[in-house]
């Protein structure tokens, strides 16, 4: 498979976007007081580096396959951590922490909504839409947390 020049830029913008979101939740997982949000940051920073490797993948010339039925996000079900009589300002940095990568999520959902229009290739096109679909579940996967834990 051989990229356009286009093709090639948005590949290489993806892949910083997904390096971005790597180390923040790298950093997350390191402030996080919770186990069960640290726990979670760390597992979306896999699955963000997974990310990165199959844009690597893409822009060497080969393309993942993937099966673009992802269901971790509706799976997920994640432990109650907080309470009333919890730590308040432990929660309000975790809160804080869950919320600002929700925020990160959207933004790269778009960014992978808006870009898989630059590509002709229908598994390259997929695998973007594989990896939206992933980054809508993370979003939701942190929105579960805040919820379960009473986080407005």
């Amino acid at each position: 498979m051989i990229l356009t020049e286009k093709e090639r830029t948005t590949i290489q913008d993806l892949m910083t976007q997904e390096e971005s979101c790597r180390k923040k939740y790298e950093h997350s997982a390191k402030q996080a007081n919770d186990n069960e949000l640290k726990s979670l940051f760390e597992r979306l920073e896999k699955e963000e580096q997974k990310h990165y490797d199959s844009l690597e993948q893409v822009l060497n010339g080969t393309c993942p396959s993937c099966d673009c039925n992802d269901s971790k996000g509706k799976e997920y079900s994640p432990k109650a951590t907080y309470n009333s009589l919890s730590n308040a300002k432990e929660k309000e940095e975790d809160c804080f922490l869950a919320t600002d990568c929700i925020g990160a999520e959207k933004l790269v959902s778009g960014e992978y909504n808006s870009n898989v229009f630059n590509f002709s290739e229908p598994s390259v096109r997929k695998l973007l839409a594989d990896i939206q679909i992933e980054e809508q579940n993370h979003a939701m996967m942190l929105y579960k947390y805040k919820e379960v834990n009473g986080m407005n």
